[in-house]
């Protein structure tokens, strides 16, 4: 029966591999893997039970690796084979490999300052039979290293790889010890990066402070993302900032909460006194102008019905208001031509012009007062009459 394994190897980088489990393998122990074109060396790290769902052979294509003027395609998560366990000759190859890796690596680093190339190298790789060099580096955007594969083909005359990583694979790579106090959790446990956003921040009740939700490598800390649900669920309980709530001190407002203790804050009203409460002793008061008020037969009142209510309770009130101005104000003159007052909106609303009938006369409003009635007389102008100073006007004049 096949046994898939996890292998890691010197610089960081891991795949699966799978063999029998005749050869006895166990988690720790070194192997040589058979892979496209050459022999590998590493060390096994992970046991699955079965193979992994995502570890196909018909997996996308991943990246593409330029040797002199072939080009090898690597799949993702292809599953290669273990050829034998590591024997005592083997381990002594692979520290031999190491002490060549740093050398290639002082190398490359010299030819990218040579060309002057915008990457920062993290370190390199030799095959177990030193076929291929594998070199990490990290860079801000795209760089085009085609020139630099084909000065170190010639240099070392073997296949070159250049892979270019993140700053969280590389941080993961080189190890450190976060702000806990413990080694990053990129470096232990976590190899898959997920997206991680603010809003995790956020929803855990975390400062939004750079330097506080930051890890090292200056991205957001991963555990915001593996840790998100547990806080989800620890906030169901809680209540929430500003809200009223009654505690066995009496009424006030939440001001702080810990979800991780399950305790609040709570200021008293009337008072600058703050108390801290667990929160299955505390109980979320709703004020009588925030409840539902009416029932299902208010609910099912239609708009209609509502903003006809509301208008003749208007008319009411200023009926109430004041009696008397309702009656002395001066009413419309009721229309002379029957014309209906419907069938007039509606041509409105179709962008018509409402027409008069023929011979009928607007009738004036008795309340305007008369309008340029003590408007001197306008004084006759000095230039003749023409507007622009007496010249010659020999704009063209609008057709008739």
């Amino acid at each position: 029966m096949d046994i898939v394994y996890g292998i890691m190897l010197d610089n960081g980088s891991g795949y699966n591999a799978r063999c029998d489990s005749s050869l006895g393998l166990h988690i720790g122990d070194y192997c040589v893997i058979r892979k496209d074109f050459y022999l590998d060396y590493g060390q096994i790290v992970k046991q699955f039970d079965a193979p992994p769902p995502e570890s196909t052979p018909a997996a996308p294509v991943e990246e593409e690796r330029e040797s002199g003027g072939t080009v090898f395609s690597a799949k993702k998560n292809e599953i290669y084979a273990i050829q034998r366990k590591a024997t005592v000759v083997d381990q002594g190859k692979a520290h031999e490999n190491q002490m060549r890796a740093k050398s290639a690596l002082r190398i490359t680093g010299q030819y990218v300052a040579r060309l002057g190339l915008p990457m920062k190298l993290i370190n390199a790789h030799y095959s177990y039979d030193g076929k291929l060099i594998t070199v990490q580096f990290s860079a801000e955007g795209r760089v085009d290293f085609r020139e630099l594969v084909k000065l170190l083909s010639q240099e070392f005359n073997t296949h070159i790889e250049l892979r270019q990583i993140g700053v969280r694979d590389e941080t993961a790579i080189l190890g450190g010890i976060a702000n806990c106090g413990r080694p990053l959790c990129c470096c232990r446990f976590l190899k898959d990066f997920a997206s991680i956003n603010v809003k995790m921040a956020k929803e855990q009740d975390l400062s939004l402070t750079p330097s506080t939700i930051s890890g090292i490598c200056g991205r957001l800390k991963c555990c915001l993302k593996y840790e998100h649900e547990g806080y989800l669920e620890l906030e169901k309980t809680m209540p929430r900032r500003g809200e009223l709530c009654e505690c066995k001190d009496g009424r006030g407002r939440v001001v702080d909460r810990n979800l991780l203790t399950q305790k609040v804050t709570i200021q008293l009203e009337n008072s600058t006194h703050t108390v801290i409460c667990p929160a299955s002793e505390v109980s979320v008061v709703y004020l009588d102008k925030y409840k539902m008020r009416g029932g299902a037969t208010g609910q099912g009142e239609s708009a209609s019905q509502k903003q006809s209510g509301a208008e003749d309770a208007e008319t009411e009130s200023v009926e109430e208001k004041d009696p008397n101005t309702a009656s002395q104000q001066p009413r419309k003159p009721a229309r002379q031509d029957g014309q209906n007052r419907q069938h007039v909106q509606q041509q409105r609303k179709q962008g018509e012009r409402p027409q008069r009938p023929a011979g009928e006369q607007r009738q004036p409003n008795p309340n305007r007062p008369p309008q340029n009635q003590n408007r001197p007389p306008r004084p006759p102008r000095q230039d003749g009459g023409n507007r622009d100073g007496g010249k010659q006007n020999n704009r063209p004049r609008r057709p008739q």
